[in-house]
């Protein structure tokens, strides 16, 4: 079976039962702050491998690990993909959870990257700009550093890319000098 498809069904299926629970806000930002951590995850997966430890353990490991709240929709939730195989794909059904969750509820994720850490009121025109953009959703706003850009900022949101860096202005004139 692929391996996006069986995460999709996971998170769509944990979508639902924390709708149903009425903690899909709460599982939302679990999950989203818990997709994040690379490392966590990681440590996580090696666990899980281990055959000497039971699904009962392993289940209240990875549910202290991420975060979910004893006897939540998570929680339930853990123990099942865990009795199913499948505790090798919790990343990947966070990250489907949290896109299905932004899509039902119209946020969009917004990340800025600056060569140098910006003062808000430096910040404050490009985010005006985003919502004049995106004037129906929710901006989520993630501020990064990335000293390559040399100057001036890029924002990604949805499958966009905006890119007013000076290392893409270099490029671009180098391309233009090539040719």
């Amino acid at each position: 079976m692929n391996d996006g498809l069986i995460p999709k069904r996971y998170a769509k299926a944990l979508f639902k039962l924390a709708v149903e629970n009425g903690d899909q806000e709460a599982i939302y930002y679990t999950l989203r702050d818990m997709s994040g951590r690379h490392t966590a995850v990681d440590e996580l997966k090696r666990v899980m491998g281990n055959p000497t430890i039971g699904d009962d353990e392993k289940g209240r490991l990875m549910s202290l690990a991420v975060g979910a709240k004893p006897g939540s929709s998570l929680e339930k939730f853990i123990m099942l993909i865990i009795r199913n195989n499948r505790a090798e794909f919790l990343r990947k059904i966070a990250l489907s959870y949290v896109d299905i969750y932004r899509e039902k509820h119209n946020i969009a994720k917004v990340v800025v990257t600056t060569a140098t850490q910006l003062p808000s009121a430096t910040v404050q025109p490009i985010i005006d700009l985003i919502k004049r953009l995106l004037p129906d959703m929710t901006l989520e706003l993630y501020q990064e550093i990335d000293p390559e850009l040399i100057g001036g900022f890029t924002v990604k949101m949805k499958d966009y890319l905006l890119d007013a860096s000076v290392r893409n202005e270099l490029m671009n004139l180098r391309l233009k000098l090539l040719s």
